[in-house]
């Protein structure tokens, strides 16, 4: 059977939607001429709507209570009149608005209470996290594809967002002017924001790391905040020298954020958001991670080709704290080797 409409459904952290576009992307593939439908929260809909697999877009405003909300969401997924629905997260309030809408095939992991309102489950036990939660979604992807009588394509590569040369060249131009950036240099982006239940590092192990490698390449730190996260990125341009670094605050939307992504040359961050974007433009990637089982780096890892990623995160798990503990010094002599492998690789 070829599907006509297809929801695809990863309404919970922008991180996570971003991790199921590999999976969106083989759906595409597999369906060209289906309707790929996302369902997703209000903050996410302008990353929805620039990714290419998907055509429309279902918002979850979540109404008022458990049940009242699941029949809201039944009436709108049943006006959408949806064929297959993949739930790559899943929840019983979602789960029960599926069944409620009578979407005829309603696939998901075989996990929790809300597996029961699914009538199609692939165990997967991502909790073990023995493999990235990209590779999960696609396994989910490939499980739907096959239960329609198809044999799964090979999922396409990175990257799985991109944007026209002539508008990141212009972006890029823009920016090193209006910051006095010499030329040639690296722009180097960290975004020392939170990546909300995701611990990150500190103020000051961001600070050592900026400044190692402010001093040792030919590079500029552009450090990135949210709409609500300028405090943060102010606290850390005042350890750095003001020559070196400045500040983007993002207050136009995910979209635009996404758009000035386009023009670093790599992305420093603890597990948030907005590395998983850098990730899915195929920007190399440094990034820190907890030690617990259910935040490890390998489940976690951007989506960035495997030469374009770096992790880090702690040796034993001690419990949540408000910072990593890692040897930022040992960090920094990989980060060096790293950058400038992919400074030559730029230049190549």
């Amino acid at each position: 059977m070829q599907p006509d409409r297809i929801l695809v459904i990863r309404n919970d952290k922008l991180g996570d939607f971003i991790l199921a576009w590999p999976a969106f992307a083989l759906l595409r593939l597999q369906y060209p001429h289906a309707t790929l439908i996302a369902l997703v929260p209000p903050y996410t809909r302008p990353m929805a709507e620039l990714c290419p697999s998907i055509d429309e877009v279902i918002i979850d405003d979540q109404h008022k209570s458990t049940l009242s909300d699941a029949i809201y969401l039944s009436v709108k997924i049943r006006a959408a009149d949806i064929d297959v629905s993949v739930s790559f997260f899943s929840t019983a309030r979602t789960a029960l608005a599926l069944w409620l809408a009578h979407v005829p095939i309603r696939v998901a992991p075989a996990t929790k209470l809300a597996q029961f309102f699914h009538n199609r489950r692939l165990r997967q036990k991502r909790s073990a996290s023995a493999k990235p939660e990209f590779e999960y979604n696609i396994d989910l992807a490939r499980y739907s594809i096959e239960l329609n009588g198809g044999r799964p394509k090979s999922c396409p590569p990175a990257p799985y967002l991109d944007f026209e040369s002539d508008l990141i060249a212009t972006l890029r131009s823009s920016y090193i002017v209006e910051h006095d950036i010499l030329p040639g240099s690296m722009l180097v982006f960290i975004h020392a924001g939170s990546g909300g239940s995701a611990v990150n590092l500190s103020l000051e192990q961001f600070t050592a790391i900026a400044s190692f490698i402010s001093d040792n390449l030919d590079a500029h730190i552009v450090l990135t905040a949210g709409p609500d996260e300028l405090d943060n990125a102010e606290k850390l341009h005042a350890l750095l020298p003001s020559s070196t670094c400045s500040i983007y605050h993002s207050t136009t939307g995910l979209d635009r954020f996404a758009e000035f992504c386009g023009i670093c040359d790599a992305f420093i961050s603890g597990s948030t958001g907005p590395l998983h974007i850098a990730g899915a433009l195929n920007k190399p990637t440094i990034a820190f991670y907890p030690a617990r089982r259910s935040a490890t780096s390998l489940r976690w890892q951007t989506l960035s080709e495997d030469d374009r990623r770096l992790a880090f995160s702690p040796k034993y798990y001690s419990g949540e704290s408000e910072s990593l503990d890692i040897n930022i010094s040992e960090c920094n002599v990989a980060i060096e080797k790293f950058l400038r492998r992919q400074q030559v690789d730029r230049h190549k």
